[in-house]
């Protein structure tokens, strides 16, 4: 039962998920009824499965919220503030009892009676607004409150409908609860006992239903079992058809026989409509006939193929360098040559499944952004663009807190209170946009506010105040900005429940600088801020370019690379400019050798690599440049932890060590002395 309730667990979490971005729209457009029906939709959905698994408190839970959104989409009213804010403590009550199921906490079952009893009361408002407002719809209820409708319905699980954890009798429970039903079963597919395999479904049903309900209230007791069966849904009557003594006496016959279909109108004649033997093409049948496009695989089944690919590429290099040695063997070497290709399509592959888009995250910003918004009375409009954009699953998985601390400091530190923004000129409703797009071979994502920027002075006067610059230090306005970066710094003059601990842009520089990324802020005062993060693709193997410095191999990121050419050792010689130049191009550099305090001599001609870096064009000077190489990207350990501007470490196929550079920070950390 574990593997199923975990199968159910991972649907509910999607469901959950969705049921939030459902809420979060329908505040913006509170009278779109395709909304109410989607967020009705996932409820039932939710309540269906978590009664079959176990989940019976958050059956109770999402039973209770769906009356109150069967209401609003029945009658065609607007959601309430209220309603939705019971919505959204809901939504936190479903993720709690997800994760703490079958041992609920104290706490935890004390929240849900208290929500419950919330609900009731958002029920009896929302009857007393009908009662008022909606008399005419209130009368049309009482006149139908009598009318009955009659389905056909088949219902054929697949024969591996167990596999998943369903139980069509569950199904068939709920159809029965509230319905009048005849149910016949069909058992003649079930095999003799030597075929016989008790983890099969053999049986199918007909039932013939009539109840108050639609075909669409048929439609949603299947829908967690949907893609595990075949249904199909026909109103024969608007009325109830077993009132009629002889349609039970001729359709208990015609269907056991599979014949015929009875159509009953409402002034009890009987028509028989001979159709084929096979139900499927007698009825209006929706058959599934889906192909699957996509497969939900365990994140720990990706990261182990990430793994093993890592370790092919590891191997191949090895293999290379056996054949460097035994360059007479023709046949080797052409299978090595496949193996190369072979083995880069493999990782070409594994890296497009491991990248999720960032879509997958931003619901809890939305939420975020809701939530301390409506805490400080503030109107914010939270906005994104091309967050379609993917990355990585473990940067998309350290991503998350650095942009909650980001998003917080823009609610609580950038965008002013309504009356300041309107005394300034500003829209009253205040903006927060996520931007993220390619760059390179970086993914770059930006968090923008609108609000009163971040003040250069302030900056000083409180990094004085607390010690991190001398009072006579001359700083420019971005190195003055860049000390929010500092551990405990903070601008606030009391510490909330959002901030003032000093614990929020450190934290974010730290887990950026975790995933080799970047971070950097540019700030108008009165205009407001940008957060920009830079990120690259993966973390576990790049492309490289094998470079070479007195004797000691090192490995530069490809991507970066623009241009390689040859430079003589005399040109860089008393070079006082900083510059070098290339077919009439001059180009700052940054002289490795000098950098990391290498003294040997040099070689004569040496090897110019050009870089990008902030859309500018840098050279880097080394001894000599190997060819191209796969790096597979492992980390350092503790005696390196300060060392930013490498990445981390590749290993050769003969067992020696090469060094990953990031060409960006080198240049930041050394281009003091140089004109870049």
């Amino acid at each position: 039962m574990d593997r199923f309730q975990k199968k159910y667990i991972e649907e509910a979490n999607d469901l959950i998920i969705s049921l939030e971005t459902a809420l979060l729209l329908i505040e913006k457009d509170k009278v779109n009824q395709e909304l109410n029906e989607e967020v009705f939709r996932i409820m039932h959905s939710l309540k269906g499965g978590s009664s079959m698994f176990g989940f019976d408190k958050i059956s109770e839970l999402t039973h209770h919220l769906e009356s109150a959104y069967d209401i609003v989409r029945s009658s065609k009213i607007s959601v309430t503030e209220e309603l939705l804010d019971i919505s959204f403590l809901a939504v936190d009550q479903l993720k709690l009892l997800i994760v703490e199921n079958p041992n609920l906490n104290a706490q935890t079952i004390e929240k849900q009676s208290n929500l419950l009893h919330k609900i009731q009361n958002v029920l009896e408002n929302l009857e007393a607004k009908h009662d008022i407002k909606n008399n005419q719809f209130i009368e049309n209820l009482k006149s139908n409150s009598d009318r009955f409708y009659t389905f056909f319905v088949k219902f054929k699980p697949n024969a591996d409908v167990f596999d998943n954890g369903s139980n069509p009798l569950y199904i068939l429970d709920e159809l029965l609860s509230e319905n009048i039903c005849k149910v016949f079963v069909n058992d003649s597919d079930i095999p003799e006992i030597e075929d016989f395999d008790i983890a099969k479904n053999y049986t199918s049903w007909t039932i013939i239903v009539a109840g108050k309900l639609s075909q669409t209230d048929i439609q949603n007791i299947f829908i967690f079992i949907e893609d595990e069966s075949e249904v199909s849904i026909t109103q024969i009557a608007e009325e109830n058809l077993f009132k009629n003594s002889e349609f039970i006496k001729i359709i208990e016959q015609s269907v056991l026989n599979q014949e015929a279909i009875f159509n009953f109108s409402s002034q009890g004649k009987q028509e028989v409509v001979l159709k084929e033997m096979e139900v499927g093409k007698q009825l209006k049948t929706r058959i599934n006939e889906t192909v699957i496009s996509s497969v939900r695989v365990d994140s720990a089944k990706l990261d182990a193929l990430l793994n093993i690919v890592s370790e092919i590429v590891t191997n191949q290099a090895r293999l290379n360098l056996l054949i460097e040695e035994n360059t007479k063997n023709t046949a080797l070497i052409n299978i090595t040559e496949d193996f190369n290709k072979l083995s880069r399509q493999l990782r070409d592959i594994a890296f497009d499944i491991s990248l999720v888009p960032l879509e997958s995250i931003i619901v809890r910003f939305k939420r975020l952004v809701r939530d301390l918004a409506n805490e400080q009375n503030k109107q914010i409009d939270f906005l994104t663009e091309g967050i379609e954009t993917e990355l990585d699953k473990t940067i998309i998985e350290h991503l998350v807190a650095p942009i909650m601390h980001t998003i917080r400091n823009s609610i609580d530190h950038g965008i002013e209170p309504k009356n300041q923004r309107l005394a300034l000129g500003k829209p009253e409703v205040g903006k927060i946009v996520l931007k993220a797009y390619h760059s390179g071979p970086n993914v770059v994502v930006q968090i923008y506010d609108d609000g009163r920027g971040i003040d250069p002075e302030v900056i000083q006067k409180k990094a004085i105040e607390k010690g991190f610059i001398p009072a006579s230090a001359k700083l420019s306005d971005k190195e003055i900005v860049n000390l929010i970066f500092k551990a405990g710094f903070t601008t606030a003059s009391q510490v909330t429940d959002i901030s003032g601990r000093g614990v929020g842009m450190d934290v974010v520089k730290r887990k950026i600088d975790e995933i080799r990324g970047e971070v950097e802020i540019d700030s108008i005062v009165g205009e407001g801020t940008t957060i920009t993060i830079k990120l690259p693709l993966t973390l576990s193997i790049i492309d490289g370019l094998l470079i070479e410095i007195n004797q000691t191999k090192y490995i530069l990121p490809l991507p970066d690379v623009r241009k390689i050419f040859e430079i003589e050792h005399s040109k860089i010689v008393n070079n006082f400019m900083g510059l070098v130049v290339h077919k009439d191009q001059q180009y700052p550099y940054i002289y490795l050798r000098d950098e990391f305090e290498i003294y040997t001599p040099s070689p004569q001609l040496e090897r110019a690599i050009i870089v990008n870096y902030e859309n500018k064009n840098v050279c880097i000077i080394v001894d000599d440049v190997l060819g191209e190489y796969q790096a597979v990207l492992k980390p350092l350990g503790y005696y390196f932890r300060k060392q930013e501007f490498i990445s981390g470490a590749s290993i050769f196929g003969d067992g020696t060590v090469a060094l990953v550079l990031d060409t960006n920070k080198i240049i930041k950390l050394f281009a003091k002395k140089q004109t870049i």
